[in-house]
């Protein structure tokens, strides 16, 4: 219902406001009730008390949600936000889309819960629906109820399909928090000290703006870096360098064979950061060389958020072996699900596996409920529309101040890298990130925080958001930017 979101936002905000002007927010035809609940200073006491000290709170003064609706968020006081960041990239199909509560509504007067132990209409209609969303022998699906436990899942799998337990991630990747996960994940600002990893190696990660090498013609997307690039056509040295890098770290930290190679298409955490063309093609068939097999992480890129392609290991042609989803699959609802094929399941079953909540009767009514609305609603179409738009508008961004050092990704899978300077790209200073992405927030645009240094601000909504609603989030940015730029007398 894309209708319902282009009802919440027909006034085209112009990119000639003044910076002295505030853009004016896209209308809307939803408006909540009024909260009555708990205060936001009981909630805040709450949170501090009772809530585990390790949940972080986005923002000086925490926003205090009470309502959503399609690409709107609402606070206590009623006041009303673009949702750039769509709940950390879960929310596909819009808050509180009204088929996907339908629903889970028509659901909930029928059966709750019993486990994948009985048989149930809802999970095999469902499983069916998933498994024909994805090309080749992808056949098999086991339903989980997070992001880090199908990755927990797939690397069990990929260990005792191959009869190996080494495993190889990137630098910069994000792949959970489980503790079996721990070594997936190469972030250090996501790391505690303590053993963690046994049997994982991370190779370098082939990012084009920050990494060694890169250049202005690496990327798959509408808008690429600004560093030279000598490459020939057909050519590119970085991603000839970042897979010899690979290569080495094979030759000599693995065995002769390992288990397994985890990517996400596009890193999401790390800040929507884009490997070179090629590279994943190429690191598949090094990983396959050595006996491992390929899981590609989809828990943020898939449902078509990339736009030209429902999944994103399809923008690099690569087949890989498992695939591990979750947020947008559920637009909210705790879900995730590993499908492989039927070789690699059958490594699963000499002995008893289990899990309680995969694919429970609610989940899966709104799975597929969730599959229908992406398609109806044509938000894959929407991406490639509204995403392009963007990333071009935010390039024009980029090229305007000097603080803004790199723009990229595909369809709605969007970062922006703040930098102190075009030249050096050193990071732009925390306070000085926190800064702009709390101004958005006071004028009404909300988005994420990402990368190993938090300077990329990270821009993936609902796949409902119009080009009106990009202006606006744009003019917004901007006009943080210059206040930014004129506190800091630059």
């Amino acid at each position: 219902m894309l209708a319902l979101a282009r009802n919440c936002g027909k006034l085209r905000c112009s990119r000639a406001l003044a910076y002295s002007t505030l853009p004016e927010m896209p209308p809307c035809d939803f408006k909540p009730e009024p909260y009555t609940g708990m205060g936001y200073d009981e909630a805040r006491k709450i949170r501090k008390d009772n809530l585990h000290s390790s949940l972080v709170t986005y923002y000086r003064n925490p926003v205090y949600m009470t309502h959503g609706h399609m690409q709107w968020l609402f606070d206590s006081t009623g006041k009303r936000y673009l949702d750039l960041f769509a709940g950390i990239v879960t929310v596909s199909v819009g808050h509180c889309h009204p088929k996907v509560k339908a629903a889970l509504d028509d659901q909930l007067t029928k059966l709750w819960h019993t486990t994948s132990i009985y048989m149930y209409p809802s999970i095999h209609e469902y499983a069916e629906k998933l498994v024909s969303k994805l090309p080749g022998d992808l056949k098999m699906v086991y339903f989980v109820n997070s992001g880090s436990e199908a990755n927990d899942l797939a690397m069990l799998m990929a260990r005792l399909h191959t009869g190996s337990f080494d495993v190889v991630s990137l630098r910069n990747a994000y792949h959970g928090m489980s503790p079996y996960t721990f070594g997936l994940t190469a972030l250090g600002n996501w790391t505690y000290n303590m053993a963690r990893g046994f049997g994982i190696q991370n190779t370098v990660n082939p990012d084009v703006f920050r990494g060694p090498w890169g250049g202005s013609h690496c990327r798959d997307s509408p808008v690429q870096t600004i560093r030279k690039c000598d490459c020939a056509a057909g050519q590119c040295h970085a991603k000839d360098m970042y897979i010899e890098q690979l290569k080495d770290l094979l030759r000599h930290s693995c065995p002769a064979k390992i288990a397994g190679f985890f990517a996400e298409p596009v890193q999401g955490v790390g800040g929507a950061v884009q490997f070179p063309k090629g590279f994943l093609k190429e690191a598949y068939e090094a990983v396959r060389e050595k006996g491992g097999v390929c899981i590609a992480d989809e828990v943020q890129t898939g449902f078509g958020r990339m736009g030209s392609h429902y999944w994103g290991f399809e923008t690099h042609d690569v087949m890989p072996d498992i695939v591990t989803m979750a947020k947008g699959m559920g637009n909210g609802f705790p879900m995730a699900a590993v499908v492989t094929t039927p070789e690699i399941a059958k490594s699963m079953s000499g002995v008893l596996h289990f899990n309680t909540f995969g694919g429970n009767p609610m989940s899966s009514a709104v799975g597929s409920a969730v599959l229908d609305v992406l398609e109806e609603d044509k938000c894959q179409e929407n991406c490639v529309d509204t995403g392009t738009y963007m990333l071009k508008e935010l390039a024009k961004v980029r090229d305007e101040f000097q603080i803004v050092g790199d723009v990229r990704g595909k369809g709605l899978m969007i970062g922006l890298e703040l930098v102190t300077d075009k030249e050096t790209r050193n990071p732009l200073p925390a306070d000085q990130v926190g800064d702009v992405w709390e101004d958005m927030k006071d004028m009404g645009v909300l988005v994420g925080k990402g990368g190993l240094y938090g300077t990329a601000l990270r821009i993936k909504p609902p796949m409902c958001i119009t080009k009106e609603d990009a202006d606006f989030g744009v003019a917004i940015l901007r006009k943080a930017l210059q206040n930014h730029k004129e506190k800091n007398g630059l």
